[in-house]
C-alpha cells in the first residue's frame, strides 16, 4: 500500500494550510479506500530551526534530531500532497527551509500540489515545481487551486 505525506506550507498564526491538508486528506481517503494512507505532515510539529546541518542534504550525514526525526516521516513516504499558501508570489519560508534540510527523502518520488491565496496559490505551486525538481521529485502535471475565497475554512 502506498503512503501518501500531505505537507503543510505554512507554520504562520492564524495560517489555512493545517485545515486544507486535513480536507485533502479526508477526501483523498474516501476517494481511494484501502490502496493508499494519507498522513498529515505539519510542517509546524517537526519545529524546525532556520537550516542549521553543517553538511548538504545530499550527503545524507544528518546531526540534529529534528534533522533525523523530519527525515524519517518524510522518507517513509512513497509520494506527497503540498498544501501551500502564495506569499509574495512563492512558497513560504517555512515550506523551504523544510524542504531544505533533506535530499535523497524526497528523490524518486511523486508530489501533487494544492495552492491558495488570491489567484489559487498558482506562483507558489510554480516555485514548488522548480525547487522540486532540484530533489529529482516528480511532479503531477495538474494541481488543485483555491481563491481566497474557496478556502476560507
Amino acid at each position: 500500500m502506498l503512503t501518501i505525506g500531505i505537507i503543510t506550507g505554512s507554520t504562520r498564526p492564524g495560517r489555512k494550510s493545517h485545515l486544507i491538508a486535513k480536507g485533502v486528506a479526508h477526501a483523498a481517503r474516501e476517494n481511494c479506500g484501502d490502496r493508499a494512507t494519507f498522513n498529515v505532515l505539519d510542517i509546524a510539529d517537526f519545529d524546525l530551526p532556520m537550516l542549521d546541518e553543517p553538511v548538504p542534504a545530499i550527503m545524507g550525514d544528518y546531526r540534529h534530531a529534528h534533522t533525523k526525526t523530519w527525515a524519517k516521516a518524510v522518507d517513509a513516504c512513497d509520494g506527497f500532497i503540498f498544501v501551500t499558501p502564495e506569499y509574495n508570489h512563492s512558497i513560504p519560508g517555512a515550506l523551504k527551509n523544510a524542504i531544505d534540510f533533506l535530499y535523497s527523502e524526497w528523490s524518486d518520488k511523486a508530489a501533487g500540489f494544492v495552492g491558495y491565496g488570491g489567484i489559487g496559490g498558482a506562483r507558489a505551486v510554480e516555485q514548488l515545481r522548480l525547487i522540486l525538481a532540484e530533489t529529482r521529485t516528480a511532479t503531477v502535471r495538474s494541481q488543485v487551486l483555491m481563491t481566497s475565497q474557496t478556502s476560507k475554512a
